[in-house]
């Protein structure tokens, strides 16, 4: 068209670089203000969606750690229960003794009574040393089963004890007679030996799960940092191509500035 404002070939070819390079600091910009290289497909498919599987499989181990905390804290209630119901068998044990070495019937049926109220608080521990809806300890214990990875295929199933006073063999008694109280302390002396064992055993059940904690957290904390190796941007790198970019549209600018004054130059002799 006559009125269209022709551009020489310089000029063109200064503006179209001062194109290319505002994009690219756009991009840059971008990068800097996210803080990431790839935020989507476009930005590289395989990196994006390599990112993605890292980042699920690590918050599908996150649920998986929650639940073997929660585990944790149902051991760590019952082993504080048969730390208290210990403590309480030993006192059993001792008010047996003291049964033993007197023969006054009143103070004797004054032991039993304490005794039998020693029993009825291992029963009330035991039902109350509960986490979450899971008693391992109770007089129908529950048993507890913790998936250890993301799809449940390895799990490890954690068997309650009743350790109720039935459960440990801790009967009412009156102490009225030798033989009375030398059951009493039979039962008393097999009821902490049985507590130390469930306590052991929930102890190493503990210790295993406290492994597979660490080692799953040590994994997520892996696929994490894998799946940001692949996104994240270098923000040094990209402080320092920012830097570069704007010396190349100042230099840009210029030039097209030059181009543009040659033309002017050019055309003033004609006229």
């Amino acid at each position: 068209m006559a009125d269209q404002v022709g551009l020489s070939g310089a000029v063109r070819a200064n503006l179209l670089s001062l194109q290319q390079t505002s994009g690219l600091a756009q991009r840059t910009d971008e990068r800097l203000a996210s803080g990431l290289r790839v935020r989507d497909p476009f930005d590289g498919a395989s990196e994006f969606f390599q990112s993605r599987a890292l980042s699920d499989r690590a918050q599908d181990l996150t649920q998986t750690k929650d639940g073997v905390d929660q585990a944790l804290s149902s051991i760590q209630a019952a082993t504080n229960g048969l730390d208290a119901i210990g403590e309480l068998a030993s006192q059993a044990e001792g008010i047996a003794i003291a049964a033993r070495n007197t023969n006054d019937p009143t103070q004797r049926a004054a032991l039993a009574n304490q005794f039998n109220e020693l029993q009825s608080q291992i029963d009330s521990i035991a039902q109350d040393a509960s986490f979450g809806g899971t008693n391992l300890i109770q007089g129908s214990p529950d048993d507890l089963d913790v998936s250890l990875n993301e799809d449940g295929s390895s799990s490890l199933t954690i068997q309650g004890a009743d350790s109720s006073s039935a459960g440990l063999g801790i009967n009412n008694t009156t102490f009225a007679t030798d033989a009375d109280i030398d059951a009493a302390l039979a039962e008393t002396q097999a009821a902490l030996s049985t507590v130390r064992t469930n306590t052991a055993t929930l102890g190493s059940s503990s210790s295993a799960l406290q492994t597979r904690l660490d080692f799953t957290e040590d994994l997520t904390n892996t696929l994490e940092a894998g799946a940001a190796s692949l996104t994240d941007a270098d923000l040094t790198e990209e402080a320092a191509n920012r830097l570069s970019l704007q010396a190349r549209q100042q230099i840009g600018l210029n030039a097209t500035s030059l181009a543009a004054q040659s033309e002017t130059a050019i055309l003033g002799l004609f006229g």
